[in-house]
């Protein structure tokens, strides 16, 4: 009489076979899921990679990079910081006041985007000229959740006594 396996054996390698028989069921989709991860992470971070070389080579992004009714939230304190709802509500609210005291555009200088799914970070610089003729430099990092291939909420951190600055101390300019 020959046992294959002596009983103390046996258990663990039928818990070791069943284990793999379900790890080896579940691959094809936990290896979809992965694909459709990167999928979504390289497609979030191409279309803010290609709004920020737009917006380097001087067109205006927000309405095509953020959604009609994204929430943009500016953490800190002082007029500026809150949170906006709806395009409109930052564009007149946060956006506005700033590049009304700017006589020239604002550039920006892009040094890393980090995205993985729908999560895209942006760190970047941007700099201009007021219309009191002053430098105005800020740094940034902008946090966005993207939805269809749009922002539907932000976070931007930024300097805001430099932004202040500026809306306090220059004209706006005429249109």
């Amino acid at each position: 009489m020959t046992k294959i396996l002596p009983f103390r054996l046996a258990v663990p390698v039928r818990r070791f076979a069943l284990a793999a028989a379900v790890a080896l069921s579940v691959t094809p989709t936990l290896v979809a899921s992965a694909s459709s991860d990167t999928a979504v992470t390289t497609r979030n971070e191409t279309i803010v990679r290609e709004a920020f070389q737009r917006w380097a080579a001087g067109a205006s992004i927000f309405p095509t990079l953020l959604a009609p009714d994204v929430v943009w939230t500016i953490p800190g304190s002082g007029p500026v910081a809150g949170t906006y709802r709806g395009l409109t509500d930052f564009v007149e609210r946060a956006s506005r006041p700033l590049l009304s005291r700017l006589a020239t555009p604002l550039v920006p200088q892009l040094h890393h985007i980090w995205a993985v799914a729908d999560k895209v970070i942006v760190r970047f610089d941007a700099s201009a000229t007021t219309t009191g003729g002053r430098p105005y430099r800020n740094q940034y990092v902008w946090i966005f959740r993207m939805k269809d291939g749009v922002v539907a909420e932000a976070e931007a951190f930024l300097d805001l006594a430099a932004y202040h600055q500026v809306v306090d101390n220059n004209p706006p300019r005429q249109q």
